[in-house]
């Protein structure tokens, strides 16, 4: 019950930042020094003015005595404030008394308020209070003429509390002009949140008062394509307006901040679950597109949660939530992820793999393995689609759909797709050969690919240096590149058409793309993404839904593969609507170059390296 209700007092009281460990100690001890000095000067002034050695010795053990206790660092920094609070208050009265009560001497009361002040705590502030209340009604009751210098000793009650309002009132001047100068401290310049400082000030106040705390962290998707296609005055907007969204999305006594550029964070006082349901009530304000100049701007963000840590500080805590947003920008963003045990070792995991992927093709850790490309009616193996593999050292198997994201983000994708064009070339070259026939090859292109590399002129040199025909290849491309920068993806794909190329659309109808793109893109095939097959022969919408890309796609020309075939049932129905051809699991998993051949009854894969 105490607890409690000491907790609901702390929070009705003005509490403004703590002060560092360092800075307090320095203060701490200049007011110690100053408590000494006040002792030492007051048992003079007592000699000076006739008082015998029993009262300057009272005096100095008033003063001083109470020091005891604020010297030794194993006392709360609470308890030593206290202590010096008391000595400088018990000098404050001391000097009264020698002085007669004369009304000046009250003034000491207020100098040593603003003393105190500087520990920017309310405990010194709260003892003066006592103090002056106490010592003005008890003490001046007993001996009037000591404390009071006028009519006070008529009624002394009534002017203690008179002046202990007087103190109360110049303490909580005080503290508004430590509040006052702290808002310009800790304070965003442009969206008027709490900063960093202020952020970890309030987590380390909750964590050590054992409240319950959780933490929110925020990161703007793709900000940076705003800044860049837009300028940092849009970019500016948009940050305000999240900021407003942000407030609008928390309760009463959350705090908001802006921790960097496109970082924010929320202090939750509640559970991982009151930040989930804060955060969830953020992604959906964020669907409605952001107003402003040049237009409408949709953002969206990745948030990641934590809780309070056996670390017990707010590093461990912003750390926690940190990795928790990595995880939900690396699973797709515009999401909420809760931090659990286990990332921290995922989290290693994953720059381990981001810094050995750097070396994997010169480490020859990297294989591609083949999955056939089969014509419906009848059977018929027409070609491969190359998938890169990666053989770690210590790992062992590393999944695709764990390093391909990794790699697009280091940029590593770029030299993994140029060796895996060329192996994928050459291994189809000397298929064909010796098959006696033309096997097509098909390798999936990236992003950063398209963005980041002359692809014709790579693609050129793979075909040169392989002797494949150019006709026989196959450049895959998902729907995902098409937004970034239509008419620049539309240009490198008329290009290596040119060449005589052939371009797939991966994943068809699982991304942005619709007719629109679709009538603009230089296309040769469509991919129906295995999500649609998988419904199959049961789903009556994925059926229908299928049909009508068959039918799409004959009406512009244009070859259709199944992906994800693996029944029986699934081959027939897909036959059935005249698509062309599939793959899956039904007909084979992708294999190394030696198993995949020996199915054609080939040689086992060997491919000439010069």
């Amino acid at each position: 019950m105490i607890p409690e209700l000491r907790t609901r007092l702390a929070r009705l009281l003005p509490e403004g930042r703590r002060l560092p460990d360092e800075v307090w100690e320095r203060r701490h001890q200049a007011i110690v020094r100053l408590s000494l000095a006040a002792a030492v000067a007051l048992v003079l002034l007592a000699w000076l003015w006739g008082f015998d050695q029993p009262v300057a010795a009272g005096v100095l053990a008033v003063v001083a005595g109470p020091l005891a206790f604020a010297v030794p660092e194993r006392v709360p920094r609470a308890g030593r404030a206290a202590a010096t609070t008391v000595s400088l208050m018990a000098g404050s009265a001391a000097l009264v008394h020698l002085w007669g009560g004369v009304t000046e001497a009250h003034f000491a009361f207020f100098v040593m308020i603003g003393v105190v002040s500087l520990y920017q705590d309310w405990v010194p502030f709260g003892i003066a209070v006592v103090v002056v209340a106490l010592h003005h009604g008890v003490v001046g009751t007993l001996f009037p003429h000591e404390v009071f210098g006028h009519s006070g000793e008529h009624d002394p009650w009534l002017w203690a509390a008179i002046h202990a309002g007087f103190v109360l009132a110049a303490s909580l001047a005080h503290l508004s002009a430590w509040r006052l100068n702290e808002d310009q401290v800790v304070s965003d310049r442009l969206t008027g949140l709490a900063n960093r400082t202020l952020l970890d000030e309030v987590l380390e106040r909750s964590l050590r008062r054992e409240e319950a705390v959780s933490l929110l962290l925020l990161d703007l998707d793709d900000f940076k394509d705003v800044n860049d296609s837009r300028g940092h005055a849009v970019g500016d907007e948009l940050l305000l307006a999240f900021a407003e969204r942000l407030r609008g999305c928390v309760r009463p006594g959350d705090v908001v901040a802006r921790t960097a550029g496109d970082e924010f964070a929320v202090v939750v006082l509640g559970d991982t679950e009151s930040a989930r349901a804060v955060g969830e009530r953020v992604l959906r304000s964020l669907a409605a597109p952001v107003l402003v100049d040049g237009g409408p701007v949709t953002v969206h963000a990745s948030i990641g949660v934590a809780g309070p840590t056996d670390e017990g500080t707010a590093g461990a805590v912003l750390r926690n939530a940190d990795l928790a947003v990595h995880l939900a920008k690396a699973q797709g963003k515009n999401r909420l992820v809760v931090y659990a045990d286990g990332m921290a070792a995922a989290a290693r995991r994953r720059a381990e793999l981001q810094q050995d992927l750097l070396c994997a093709v010169d480490g020859e850790q990297l294989e591609v393995h083949y999955q056939p490309t089969v014509q419906l009616s009848d059977g018929s193996t027409t070609g491969f689609e190359a998938l890169v593999r990666w053989q770690h050292p210590r790992h062992g198997m590393v999944s695709p759909a764990e390093f391909i994201p990794l790699a697009e983000e280091t940029g590593a994708v770029t030299g993994i797709g140029r060796w895996v064009l060329h192996e994928a070339v050459r291994q189809g070259a000397a298929w064909s050969r010796e098959s006696g026939r033309p096997l097509r090859m098909a390798v999936n292109l990236s992003p950063r690919q398209l963005s980041d590399t002359d692809m014709t002129a790579e693609v050129r040199a793979a075909l040169d240096a392989s002797g494949f025909p150019a006709e026989q290849l196959t450049l895959e491309v998902t729907e995902g590149v098409l937004v970034r920068d239509v008419d620049r993806v539309v240009e490198q794909l008329e290009e290596l058409r040119a060449l005589g190329v052939r371009v797939a659309i991966d994943d068809f109808g699982t991304g942005f793309s619709g007719l629109s793109y679709l009538r603009r893109l230089p296309a040769d095939i469509i991919k129906i993404d295995r999500s649609f097959i998988s419904d199959l022969p049961a789903g009556r919408s994925a059926a229908t839904l299928i049909a009508s890309i068959v039918e799409l796609a004959r009406t512009l020309g244009l070859d259709v593969v199944a992906e994800g075939v693996e029944t029986d049932e699934q081959r027939e129905v897909l036959k059935a609507m005249e698509c062309g051809s599939a793959q899956g699991y039904f007909f084979s998993r992708p294999e190394p170059a030696g198993r995949a051949g020996a199915r054609l009854g080939l040689a086992a894969g060997a491919v000439p390296v010069g």
